[in-house]
């Protein structure tokens, strides 16, 4: 996401208004993943206002529509995906990997869809799927039938890691709101096309992230290393630290490359641009006593 309210004074400027955050957002960060389609296509005068907003250099990861992935399970849903594409396709070099994001109940007997899917979307552009069907982590000959099918048709494999956000206090009320939605799977890095997709959901509480942080920071120092340019994005239950959480892992990323001798990476991370929080915040004023 890139509109929070709760990041005014923080992320944003202290008087930003929503149909800023974007802009600001984007002064800041280089992508951002795109939740919104999943429930409802963005009308044609939205769409026209993201360009704007960002630069060329920004990217989009947009989910697919839960129409296409979870109401059809990617079955006859060619009309829609068609009217997804065209919609978006205005952002043009701004459109970053699309995430096909599939349910549960999307199990090993469906790869065959999955694969006549994959055949049917728009060449020009990148996709990642994430899948959230056990078998396609605890099952060896599964796993490696789709990371095989993953590999041909040159589409990403998303890494869901939600480890650190059980780590901590389970009790937490944005944890205990948060916890059914998000899926507890097993984790492997892995790269099935060149740019790693990975969502690293947090815990409100900084400590718990640390080590998590660290573990992908080692492995995107790695992929940056080898010339890939993996998207990264950063959550946490409500979202209200997520700015501070990859303020945190952009610091480690640039400390691991500097570390194998890769600080000249391309891209490479350097230091992070100033949040508009804290260039425009007002100093505070002395109390005369």
């Amino acid at each position: 996401m890139w509109g929070n309210k709760d990041w005014v004074g923080n992320l944003f400027s202290p008087r930003c208004r929503a149909g800023n955050f974007l802009a600001e957002y984007s002064t800041v960060f280089n992508t951002v993943e795109g939740n919104t389609t999943f429930y409802s296509l963005p009308s044609e005068t939205t769409v026209d206002r993201w360009r704007e907003q960002t630069p060329e250099s920004f990217r989009f990861s947009f989910k697919l529509p839960q129409t296409v992935t979870h109401a059809r399970g990617l079955y006859d849903a060619g009309a829609e995906t068609a009217q997804f594409f065209d919609r978006l396709a205005p952002l043009g070099e701004r459109l970053g990997p699309f995430m096909i994001q599939l349910p549960a109940s999307f199990g090993p007997d469906r790869l065959p869809l999955l694969d006549a899917y994959l055949r049917s979307v728009p060449a020009e552009y990148r996709y990642a799927v994430e899948l959230r069907h056990l078998a396609f982590y605890e099952n060896e000959e599964t796993t490696r039938a789709v990371n095989e099918l993953l590999a041909v048709r040159e589409c990403e494999r998303v890494m869901m890691d939600t480890r650190s956000m059980r780590a901590g206090d389970l009790k937490h009320p944005d944890v205990m709101a948060a916890e059914h939605k998000k899926p507890d799977l097993p984790i492997t890095p892995i790269v099935t096309a060149h740019d790693p997709l990975l969502r690293f959901v947090g815990h409100p509480e900084a400590t718990v992230n640390e080590p998590g942080l660290r573990y992908w920071a080692q492995h995107a120092a790695r992929w940056l290393g080898e010339g890939r340019s993996p998207f990264i994005f950063i959550h946490c239950p409500n979202n209200l630290f997520a700015p501070a959480m990859a303020r945190t892992f952009h610091a480690m990323l640039d400390e691991e490359l500097r570390a194998i001798g890769h600080d000249d990476a391309d891209p490479s991370p350097g230091t992070m641009p100033a949040w508009p929080g804290d260039v425009h915040r007002e100093p505070e004023q002395l109390e005369l006593i």
